[in-house]
């Protein structure tokens, strides 16, 4: 895989395709093998970029860095920068959609449309929310809880979901894997992942998928994302938190249509 140097050490990800660009992010402690299902049908018409975010997959493990939401969007425009790229479609889930959310805020001449798929940023962080996750933002509670999580917000319907929920529940066990996840979640409840006060300046064309099972980000928080963003469409689906690996074919037939309205396009 070729790599990118970031604010974050050098980030890994694939490029496929050509043609108008597309970026996919992925969501915490996976990969950007969760997309393996939906680039190649995406990248028959369009140069398809999966990233491993830092300290993720192929990519470098700082050790003089912290993981959280608000760096991987720092991330992003470094790599959106070095690619030179016109102006992409961003397919994101979990802290994907909130890294590719800000980039729509602070760099909209980059941000074509945005897939936000249980999307983090949008969240009503109320008292029993915020009490709930505090928790999760300390290694040991994070590697006591979060290797069940895994299997209860992905709740995978084929073998390429529960490889992905197999994997990641394995790294959740690990030292590693626990320090990187409870990093992440206690930056959940900074104010820099708070979005919804710049959401008004979101002007790309959005698109909110939300696996209605999820319930780590429930469709409560999907409802409240669409509500947040003015214009943007909200589609739900019978799945978990990871909807394109779990559906990948019902996630397509909505997000294809949307991408074509994005560059201009005409579906053949």
């Amino acid at each position: 895989m070729p790599s990118i140097s970031t604010r974050a050490g050098d980030v890994s990800y694939s490029n496929r395709g050509s043609g108008p660009p597309i970026i996919l992010l992925h969501a915490t402690l996976h990969t950007s093998h969760d997309f393996d299902s939906i680039i190649p049908q995406l990248s028959l018409r369009h140069q398809v970029i999966a990233v491993d975010w830092p300290w993720h997959g192929a990519s470098s493990h700082p050790k003089d860095l912290h993981p959280t939401a608000p760096l991987f969007a720092d991330v992003l425009e470094d790599i959106v920068n070095s690619l030179n790229l016109p102006p992409a479609v961003f397919i994101g889930n979990s802290v994907g959609g909130f890294a590719s959310a800000r980039l729509a805020i602070t760099h909209p001449e980059k941000v074509k449309g945005l897939v936000l798929v249980n999307s983090g940023g949008f969240v009503p962080w109320t008292f029993f929310l915020r009490t709930l996750t505090r928790p999760l933002g300390i290694p040991w509670v994070n590697k006591l809880i979060t290797p069940s999580m895994v299997w209860k917000y992905m709740l995978p319907q084929n073998d390429v979901d529960k490889a992905i929920s197999e994997e990641v529940s394995a790294l959740a066990k690990t030292a590693e894997g626990s320090k990187i996840a409870a990093s992440i979640w206690a930056s959940f409840l900074s104010p820099e992942h708070d979005l919804r006060s710049q959401a008004k300046d979101v002007k790309a064309p959005t698109l909110v998928v939300w696996g209605k099972n999820d319930p780590v980000n429930p469709l409560n928080v999907g409802v409240a994302t669409q509500k947040s963003i003015e214009g943007s469409r909200l589609e739900v689906l019978d799945t978990g938190h990871v909807v394109f690996a779990s559906k990948p074919d019902e996630f397509l037939e909505i997000v294809v249509p949307f991408i074509d309205e994005c560059f201009g396009k005409n579906r053949a």
